[in-house]
């Protein structure tokens, strides 16, 4: 018997407003091909951007509300209700802003809370955004992100301070991997029950790192600290969903093993 305990989901996570908070998730059903539903459906512009929601097209992340420039977002605590569509904010525990994102009047609601209350650190008109099954996501392929949490363990060594896991706003946190097994899975399919997902591609790591999100304070800064120790700035995987089904916290992943000839 292997003296090493298999590899396990440790925790999942959305976002369903891009740059606000994360929601933890207990099981998450994905399709093939998807990201995590709902994940990244929303977006606040930080000003024209000239996105067509009946023609929607990826854009940088430049033209919305976002933790790499605007850590004060992560101060702010929101919960998105899939089926009412009110997502509600809070601050300090107290609810700021509450609103039906399908709804003109709800998305007024949200937009005039973020004019309002942070007129001198937007550079324009906040404004909802979404469109039928885009996401708004750091990239333009739609996958799942999957953070490695003894890198990030290795990043503490090299950071010299604890570092919160949800710097990361990753999709799936995996338990049980050795730090940086991770880019060594790059083309190869990660079997979860009935789900399979293929790792596409290491994520390099952004500003939005550097906030801690329990606090709102840019107080490290790891992309320079990984350059500098390794060589780059990268932390973590992207994956695309190959075979969909249902995963949960605390389901075994395990790496599929080619077939023999």
């Amino acid at each position: 018997m292997s003296r090493n305990p298999p590899a396990q989901i440790a925790s999942l996570y959305r976002y369903p407003v891009k740059g606000l908070s994360p929601e933890p998730l207990p099981t998450v059903k994905l399709a093939v091909g998807q990201t995590f539903p709902a994940d990244r459906r929303y977006a606040i512009e930080n000003g024209p951007s000239g996105f067509d929601p009946a023609a929607p097209k990826w854009m940088v992340k430049a033209y919305f509300l976002m933790l790499m420039r605007d850590e004060w977002l992560a101060a702010l605590h929101s919960h998105f209700d899939d089926e009412s569509g009110i997502l509600t904010i809070r601050r300090n525990g107290a609810v700021e802003a509450r609103g039906n994102l399908e709804t003109a009047e709800g998305r007024a609601a949200i937009e005039r809370f973020f004019a309002d209350g942070f007129a001198g650190s937007i550079k324009g008109p906040p404004k909802v955004l979404s469109s039928e099954g885009h996401s708004f996501s750091d990239v333009a392929s739609k996958v799942v992100s999957v953070i490695n949490l003894a890198s990030l363990q290795a990043i503490e060594n090299i950071v010299g301070q604890p570092v919160h896991p949800l710097r990361f706003r990753a999709n799936l946190y995996v338990s049980g991997w050795p730090a940086w097994h991770e880019f060594d899975l790059l083309g190869q399919t990660l079997v979860i029950g009935d789900t399979r997902l293929k790792v596409v591609k290491r994520i390099a790591r952004c500003a939005a790192v550097n906030v801690d999100p329990e606090t709102a304070a840019r107080d490290l800064g790891i992309p320079q600290a990984l350059t500098r120790r390794l060589g780059h700035n990268e932390c973590g995987v992207y994956a695309e969903v190959i075979a969909g089904g249902t995963i949960a916290v605390g389901d075994t992943i395990a790496v599929e093993q080619p077939k023999l000839l």
